[in-house]
């Protein structure tokens, strides 16, 4: 039976990764929680509320922007170090790229800031809604009102423009690199495929699918935004263009949350009244992770091995899960 470890930060939970050994929670209040074993230790990071988080690519700091203006990196054993400071500007999309880059938008300019310290900036004619880098190569996806720009960012060509009308949310790159698909504010995601550009539409969802998170291999791509998880199938060349979505864990309540397996077709699905549940691509098979307390999943990760989970709630209830018992 998986055991559950329980803590409680009073704040919302933007985001969780794991550091090794320790877990990251970043959080509302503006910091960022290290929790090794049942010890929880709270990182003063930014004056205001941590907007965004990620974990960096080697997996030893997690990445985080502010409504203060601040970037910064924390590392597993507490160290908090500076990247940049954007007065007046919201730091709310951060991204973590090869080698040591990261990617971050402030207001209406893109910054990547390479290992060395140096930088480019990009300037846009709107914020940027995501970013992404390309799971190789130094390539970062920029979501943006009416499409996705593509830059190379370590040469000073101009970007691949990839349009579709409407207001891009949020993006990712296929773990293949062979498709991006964005989140949009219209309630559905949109796709492309790379070598040629063609378009895929996802719709048929009643609210917005915020979190996305790829399958093993990228066969599978699952999404919240309806009252189950909504995996979209990428095995062949067309990718999802004429098919069926699977629909896994269905519920009355909306699924919040969304995290799949790195080595299995399972995925762990959070939900708007706290609940999750993991849930097996093959059969349905669903198994409770935590019992529902009122209050909507808003973070979910499994470790590099799948052997324990993380979550956090909107009202700051936050857990790991030894799914080996």
């Amino acid at each position: 039976m998986p055991t559950l470890h329980d803590h409680a930060f009073d704040a919302f939970v933007v985001e969780v990764a794991f550091l090794g050994g320790t877990v990251a929670f970043g959080l509302g209040d503006g910091t960022v929680r290290l929790v090794g074993g049942d010890a929880a230790r709270a990182v003063t990071v930014h004056r205001g509320a941590v907007l965004a988080a990620t974990a960096t690519r080697d997996g030893r700091a997690l990445l985080t922007g502010g409504d203060d203006g601040r970037v910064a990196l924390t590392g597993a054993d507490g160290t908090v170090t500076e990247i940049a400071t954007r007065p007046r500007k919201w730091i709310d999309t951060v991204a973590a790229g090869p080698n040591g880059a990261i990617a971050y938008g402030a207001g209406r300019q893109v910054v990547v800031r390479f290992a060395d310290g140096k930088e480019r900036v990009f300037d846009l004619a709107r914020a940027a809604g995501g970013l992404a880098f390309a799971p190789k190569g130094m390539r970062l996806a920029v979501a943006r009102y009416d499409g996705v720009d593509l830059w190379w960012v370590a040469t000073e060509a101009g970007p691949t423009v990839l349009p579709w009308k409407g207001a891009h949310l949020g993006v990712m790159f296929s773990p293949d690199g062979r498709y991006v698909v964005t989140t949009m504010q219209e309630q559905a995601l949109h796709g492309w495929r790379l070598d040629d550009g063609k378009d895929m539409r996802m719709s048929g969802y009643p609210a917005k699918p915020r979190s996305l998170s790829w399958s093993e291999k990228g066969r599978y791509l699952a999404s919240s935004g309806a009252n189950a998880a909504v995996l979209w199938p990428f095995q062949g060349k067309d990718g999802p263009m004429g098919k069926q979505p699977l629909q896994l864990g269905a519920r009355e309540v909306l699924a919040t949350r969304v995290a799949c397996h790195p080595r299995e077709e399972m995925a762990a699905v959070g939900y708007q009244d706290g609940m999750i549940l993991a849930v097996r691509f093959a059969d349905g098979e669903e198994a409770l992770i935590r019992r529902p307390d009122g209050s909507p999943v808003s973070a979910l990760a499994f470790d590099g091995r799948g052997g324990r989970l993380a979550f956090g709630t909107e009202a700051g209830a936050a857990g790991i899960v030894d799914l080996a018992g």
